[in-house]
């Protein structure tokens, strides 16, 4: 089990601050509520912010969960305004926010981002408040699919949905989408709930993808320190524990920032004694994160990957782009290249024209291309995804010059941009035969895109490259990620040449959580513990 810590209960801290207590308390991660004084939705320089914070936490061994529950983040004058059950307008606001969250969720590599319904206005009839509140989950989750990350909704005492089995209604409206689950909290099962809390939780604990933990009163919502309400912990964590969840359990204690320090002490001395009476096994912060791909620093420059060195297939992708944009597009698209290969400088300023430019119609196979590049020409690719890719090879130059620009693309570029440079190295990697130019590109790129829950991005970063030159400790974790995330195999280059006793016992165990849990094993587990086999 991990324990985590709400950043909401660190209000009066600065957000490094904060983060730098709760590690040095030996908290595994936090549930972190992005808000104007932490990390703030709206700021201009988010991207950098996001990826600072991501080097923090992962110096600091500390996991993620994203929330979203900000008290005044959105109207000023109305707490927790407007939500998805406001008029358009404000319901737009709330599902930009909700987007946002996503997106700072798969920077981060979070384990999910969680969510609530909001209160309904007392004459907006029912069956309206459901249409409403479909609508904006189907538009977010929409976005976190697209981003690979997880949605945690969180039934909340006062709101439209407020117990589990509202959540259940909710799921079922839906139509039960992969990557939609619960956001479970301890002291809501006490607050509002029927049962035994141990009960709510094995009956629950299929659908729970992100935990809160408090304490509270039966009757009365106002999140209490451990000991001073009405739950017994042992028997809920022993129940937690049996579902086979194994994501944070954090702690949700919002008005306690006067003593944020003394409080989250106290706490996970509180809940590591509860654990251990239940016999429950608690991992603390800086083993928690030991085998996680950005941890491993040491890289070992390799040669370049036979699978992108044996051909040079640029000229059929610019062949499959020309077949479905206009002969002037094309042309331009040519004149636009040719300017970065002249001026490096402008591939900052162009690439998001090119982009716009090629469109998005689909690309035809093309001929040649690396094997163990998925992606690359094939259906799913865009004329869009051809021209990011053949701008960022126009200036090719050979060793470490061309790393750091493809560097700075990387640092500076969407979650599509920063998927077309993990690609263009399997084009260019045969002019890449510098170790440093090999080191940097491991440790500045794949790495860094194996820690985010955006699936194409971590598909596109275990190709040819991947398998070659990422450290065994990576590797490993960047297959599981696969299997939780429902990224094929397929994608991941090498795969049956560098399977090995550590990677089978890692399957082997995640395939007997999920049974345990009574979820499916899917097939690409049982395919790679079939190769330990052969």
């Amino acid at each position: 089990m991990r324990f985590g810590y709400g950043t909401n209960g660190f209000g009066d801290h600065r957000l490094a601050d904060a983060l730098d207590v709760i590690a040095e308390l030996g908290y595994s991660g936090v549930a972190l509520t992005l808000d104007h004084h932490h990390l703030d939705p709206w700021d201009p320089g988010l991207p950098r912010r996001t990826e600072d914070l991501a080097r923090r936490l992962d110096r600091l061994g500390l996991d993620v969960v994203v929330e979203t529950g900000a008290r005044y983040l959105l109207d000023r004058h109305r707490k927790h305004q407007p939500t998805l059950l406001s008029e358009p307008e404000g319901a737009r606001l709330r599902v930009d926010l909700l987007r946002r969250a996503v997106r700072v969720a798969a920077d981060l590599g979070a384990q999910a981002v969680s969510f609530w319904s909001g209160t309904a206005d007392a004459v907006l009839p029912a069956e309206e408040a459901w249409r409403r509140l479909e609508a904006g989950c189907r538009e977010v989750l929409t976005e976190a699919q697209r981003y690979g990350v997880i949605l945690g909704f969180e039934p909340e005492p006062g709101m439209f949905v407020d117990t589990l089995a509202g959540y259940g209604e909710l799921r079922d409206r839906l139509g039960a989408p992969e990557g939609f689950g619960l956001t479970l909290d301890i002291g809501h099962c006490r607050c509002l709930e029927d049962g035994a809390i141990p009960d709510l939780v094995t009956a629950w604990g299929g659908e729970v993808v992100n935990v809160q933990i408090d304490d509270m009163r039966r009757g009365v919502h106002e999140h209490l320190e451990f000991g001073t309400g009405e739950i017994d912990f042992p028997p809920v964590l022993a129940a937690l524990e049996a579902t086979g969840y194994r994501g944070l359990v954090s702690v949700e204690l919002p008005r306690h920032g006067h003593a944020a320090p003394r409080v989250a002490r106290e706490s996970l001395r509180f809940l590591h004694h509860a654990a251990d009476t239940a016999g429950v096994p608690v991992t603390g912060s800086h083993s928690a994160r030991a085998a996680h791909p950005m941890t491993t620093r040491s890289v070992t420059a390799l040669p370049v990957p036979a699978a992108a060195a044996a051909v040079d297939p640029l000229g059929d992708l610019e062949s499959a782009l020309r077949s479905v944009v206009l002969p002037e597009v094309a042309s331009e698209l040519g004149e636009l290249r040719a300017q970065v290969a002249a001026d490096p400088d402008r591939l900052p300023l162009l690439l998001p024209h090119t982009a716009r430019l090629a469109g998005v119609r689909p690309l035809p196979e093309a001929e040649g291309v690396p094997e163990a590049s998925e992606g690359i020409g094939i259906p799913g690719w865009t004329a869009a995804d051809a021209a990011r890719v053949l701008l960022l090879a126009a200036p090719v130059l050979v060793g470490k010059p061309y790393v750091d620009l493809l560097v700075d693309a990387y640092r500076g570029g969407d979650a599509d941009e920063r998927r077309a440079v993990l690609h263009t190295l399997d084009f260019t990697g045969p002019r890449l035969s510098d170790p440093d130019a090999v080191a940097a590109v491991v440790q500045v790129l794949l790495l860094d895109a194996l820690r985010t829950n955006d699936t194409r991005l971590v598909a596109a970063a275990l190709g040819p490259w991947g398998a070659a030159v990422l450290p065994a400790p990576a590797w490993r974790q960047a297959v599981l990620k696969c299997l939780f995330t429902g990224i094929p195999l397929a994608a991941v280059g090498g795969l049956p040449e560098r399977v090995d006793a550590e990677l089978l016992r890692m399957v082997g165990d995640f395939a007997a959580e999920r049974t345990a849990a009574g979820r499916p094993v899917p097939n690409d587990a049982l395919a790679v513990l079939r190769l330990g086999r052969s």
